[in-house]
């Protein structure tokens, strides 16, 4: 079946440059591509201050409260703009396709055309994805919508993605050599190889009589809708700070485009081009918006930016493992692994305390940073946090992986117990301070005091002498 909006996985334009492969470098790719960031840029940067006069004049505003940092109220629609400018450097990798020049794509053996010459680098299913994801948060943030359908809309968005087949085969690394070495035998299908299961039909339906399931198909697509609501909503976790999440998705792109260009280089398959443009323009629009959203900001993300953020940068991870390279989903992971963990300790202390996961707090890892070192130390130790993953996952693809996995959990470790027993501390003290407090106001009793040793009359303590002269 053929969607009118499927579109092949990447193209190539119709005059590559006459380059080898293995003389390719990574600075060499990222030089044909740089037209993409500077567009997204520009638009995110430009658009921001127009989002903010927007918002401010229909009052979508974010009021301060006892759990938020700001203190004066600041404009919403920040996610708009950056939207804007994600969508500007896709449609700027769309018109390098009619017009030479724009974007020098890197020559590739898995590059492709259509036969009327047009071509299509990041497919349409992206662009619905991040589309709906971004109304569904503007919606949020304007007029506010139950938890369903903001994740209806996420599900939406996963499932534009699966149809297209992003990221879809990243489960066949794990999958495949795991039905081998049970002896089940897999057949290639495009090219791939999968684990096809015949279920048996109680008729015939024309010539068939059985209906054949792709199993690493349907497994990636539940990794994606997964993968989708993780991500989604770990990064609206972590946006607690001004230019937090901006800022870390920026360095998280960096160390994602480290990997997509060593893919290029090594002519991994037909999503290399797509990798790049994405992350790309990942980069740029997180830039452009984070002189407007750093401390102090004048206008948020909201629910629209966050969201789309960990979408983007979902997709980009999953397109990791097309030609099932399931370690390099790893890698992307590691790269990200900054709101993955916030998200996790969130889920455990919340799980502790005995209240629901949906329950919100101020003992998140920005929120104790925050008591520490304020709003900007606190952000920017963040970004170093962030940087030392990124350096970490890119890092898989020059070195042994093993050894990187083992500093990754080691690091994430050692956050994590020091996160739990900050969290546990100040949740005891809370408790000890209102019991004082209740203590005080006469509502309970104190607590026992426990019996001291009675000091010894002097004739004990005379007789005690005695005793040991």
């Amino acid at each position: 079946m053929t969607w009118a909006w499927q579109t092949p996985p990447v193209a190539t334009p119709p005059s590559p440059a006459a380059v080898e492969p293995s003389m390719l470098s990574r600075l060499g790719v990222f030089e044909g591509y740089i037209g993409v960031l500077v567009v997204s840029f520009c638009v995110a940067c430009l658009a921001a201050p127009i989002m903010r006069r927007l918002a401010i004049s229909h009052g979508v505003i974010d009021r301060p409260n006892e759990r938020k940092v700001h203190r004066q109220p600041v404009a919403y629609l920040g996610g708009v703009a950056v939207y804007l400018g994600l969508l500007a450097g896709v449609f700027y990798s769309y018109l390098s396709i009619k017009f030479t020049g724009l974007v020098e794509y890197h020559p590739s053996k898995h590059l492709a055309q259509y036969e009327d010459g047009s071509l299509l680098p990041v497919p349409l299913s992206v662009v619905l994805g991040m589309t709906v994801i971004m109304l569904v948060g503007v919606i949020d943030d304007v007029t506010g919508i139950s938890p369903r359908v903001k994740i209806g809309g996420q599900l939406f968005a996963a499932a534009a993605l699966a149809v297209s087949d992003v990221g879809v085969k990243l489960a066949a690394g794990v999958l495949v050599p795991t039905f081998k070495a049970l002896g089940i035998a897999t057949t290639l299908v495009n090219g791939f190889e999968t684990v096809i299961i015949n279920i048996p039909l109680p008729f015939e339906i024309g010539n068939a009589s059985s209906i054949g399931i792709d199993v690493i198909y349907w497994v990636g697509t539940a990794v994606i809708a997964l993968g989708v609501l993780g991500l989604c909503n770990a990064s609206n976790l972590i946006d607690g700070l001004d230019g937090l999440l901006s800022g870390t998705t920026a360095i998280s792109a960096i160390g994602l485009l480290v990997v997509a260009l060593g893919l290029a280089v090594a002519d991994d398959g037909p999503r290399d081009a797509q990798r790049i443009i994405l992350c790309l323009a990942v980069l740029g629009a997180c830039l452009g918006f984070l002189p407007h959203n750093f401390n102090p900001a004048t206008i948020f993300l909201g629910d629209a930016g966050s969201l789309l953020l960990g979408f983007m940068t979902c997709v980009i991870i999953m397109m990791l493992g097309d030609t099932g390279k399931t370690h390099l989903v790893a890698a992307g992971l590691i790269i990200y692994a900054l709101p993955i963990i916030d998200t996790t300790l969130a889920i455990v202390r919340r799980k502790l305390e005995g209240k629901p996961i949906s329950a919100a707090d101020d003992q998140h890892l920005h929120h104790m940073l925050k008591r520490s070192l304020g709003v900007k130390g606190a952000v920017l130790a963040l970004y170093g946090i962030a940087a030392t993953f990124a350096i970490l996952g890119a890092s898989i693809t020059l070195i042994r992986a093993r050894g990187i996995y083992f500093l990754a959990l080691l690091i994430a470790s050692y956050i994590g117990v020091t996160a739990i027993k900050l969290s546990r501390k100040r949740a005891l003290e809370a408790q000890m301070a209102a019991r004082e407090a209740k203590v005080a106001a006469g509502l309970v009793a104190p607590l026992a005091a426990e019996p001291s040793t009675p000091s010894p009359t002097p004739a004990e303590s005379a007789g005690g002498a005695a005793s040991k002269a």
